[in-house]
């Protein structure tokens, strides 16, 4: 049975899923959390690891010999140098797709909630002050209807393609700007990014961070929104400018934005956003339902299976 390490099983589970499916595979040893520093010595001699967020350097992998594969707990793979995993020989695993269905409705809960205003009116009546209404109902924060607005989503992929899905059912217009020309176009509208961002009442990210959408959301793209416009952000943190939209925010130039995702996290207490104006984050959870991570673990099971039978699966070293 050859040797394994899980480097940071906390960012997977806190006791509510298991890794039995996992640990019984090998010889594993299990860590909770891993500093850079110790990468090194705790994976030592093994053949297997499986991280989520820890960095798998060039240095790693020349000072553990022995590693051959490397097991991802998520899709995106940044945090493992390809170049220096495809000389050594190494299999890296990545899970694509598991976490579709959770993302989008994240992107829906953090529309409500500026739409639907529901925290707002839940404070409203937990303070009380319903039992002194003269009216049934009460008029504060004003409420929307996303029936008839037009949502702009940037990259089309399967994320993208499930948040189009669910805005349909809603009744609204779908506009879309990607790199690629879908296969499927059936109900929704292809256009520019200048145009998507002139015409969105609501503009959500779901394209992954490139050289080319670093920053994509910037001084000058923000300048297009419509005022009354909200942006949303369940990609990478990395795609937008933070003190531009920070500024934007404050001076009105657009009405919100929800995100779960920062460029640096966990958040920085200098990061631009913190205490901006009409700005609503939660803290990188779209992916984290429980079925979503009992699912991950699963998938991760059968990637590190596939390595140990030979069958390898979801390998990104080209």
């Amino acid at each position: 049975m050859i040797k394994a390490v899980i480097l940071d099983a906390s960012t997977v589970t806190d006791g509510d899923v298991s890794l039995e499916p996992l640990t019984s595979l090998c010889d594993t040893t299990v860590y909770d959390y891993t500093l850079p520093s110790d990468t090194v010595e705790r994976i030592g001699g093994a053949e297997a690891v499986l991280t989520n967020k820890c960095r798998i350097t060039r240095e790693v992998f020349e000072r553990c010999p022995n590693l051959k594969f490397v097991g991802i707990f998520a899709t995106g793979y940044n945090n493992v140098d390809l170049e220096a995993a495809k000389e050594r020989g190494a299999v890296v695993s990545n899970v694509p797709g598991y976490s579709t269905n959770s993302v989008a409705q994240h992107t829906f809960a953090l529309i409500l909630h500026y739409y639907s205003s529901v925290s707002k009116y839940s404070d409203y009546t937990s303070s009380g002050e319903w039992c002194y209404s003269k009216l049934f109902t009460h008029f504060g924060p004003p409420l929307f209807e996303l029936s008839g607005k037009t949502i702009g989503i940037i990259g089309y992929g399967a994320i993208g393609k499930a948040v189009a899905k669910v805005a349909h059912a809603f009744n609204m217009n779908v506009a879309v700007t990607t790199r690629s020309t879908p296969k499927d176009t059936d109900g929704i509208e292809l256009m520019s990014l200048e145009e998507l961002l002139r015409r969105s009442d609501i503009v959500t990210l779901h394209c992954p961070l490139t050289p080319e959408t670093e920053l994509l959301i910037n001084e000058r793209t923000l300048s297009l929104m419509k005022p009354s416009a909200i942006l949303i952000n369940t990609s990478r943190g990395g795609t937008v400018d933070e003190k531009a939209l920070r500024n934007a925010l404050d001076r009105g130039q657009i009405a919100g934005f929800g995100a779960d995702v920062l460029t640096v996290e966990p958040m920085d207490k200098d990061c631009p956003l913190l205490g901006a104006k009409n700005c609503w984050i939660t803290p990188h959870i779209a992916w984290a339902p429980l079925e979503t991570r009992i699912r991950l673990v699963e998938a991760v099971k059968d990637n590190l299976e596939g390595y140990l039978s030979g069958n390898i699966r979801n390998n990104v070293v080209k």
